[in-house]
């Protein structure tokens, strides 16, 4: 099922993201470590030549000054899509502000949060 890009953007991408995060959930389960989801995400996106960048460093511009604070989105995938991965019970407030702080800095359209920390692969998506 298509949906109109501008409500639905980067459907395929999404659906590629998710589709390997779920076959990562099924082998691997919930109540792992957050960081061992990352490094199975990365391993399939090498093995699927999917372009990625892991912890991509985002500074913040305040009027003409880098602050000294920034901020690190787990992945850049296809290099418009925010991926936050979380390993925990539920997605949080803090989660979605998170992904649209990422999503305003870095101008991507389009944010995931993936939870691999219930019985169920959670997915949600941000648009910029």
């Amino acid at each position: 099922m298509n949906f109109p890009e501008d409500k639905y953007p980067l459907q395929e991408e999404s659906y590629q993201i998710i589709g390997i995060c779920m076959e990562i959930h099924n082998i691997l389960g919930n109540g792992m470590l957050e960081i061992v989801y990352k490094d199975a995400i990365e391993y399939e996106f090498t093995k699927n030549n999917i372009p990625y960048e892991r912890e991509k460093k985002y500074e913040v511009n305040y009027k003409g000054t880098i602050l000294p604070h920034f901020f690190y989105a787990d992945f850049v995938v296809f290099d418009n899509i925010i991926l936050e991965i979380k390993a925990q019970r539920g997605i949080i407030d803090e989660h979605y502000k998170m992904v649209l702080n990422y999503l305003s800095i870095s101008k991507c359209k389009l944010g995931l949060i993936i939870n691999f920390g219930d019985n169920s692969l959670i997915t949600k998506r941000l648009i910029n």
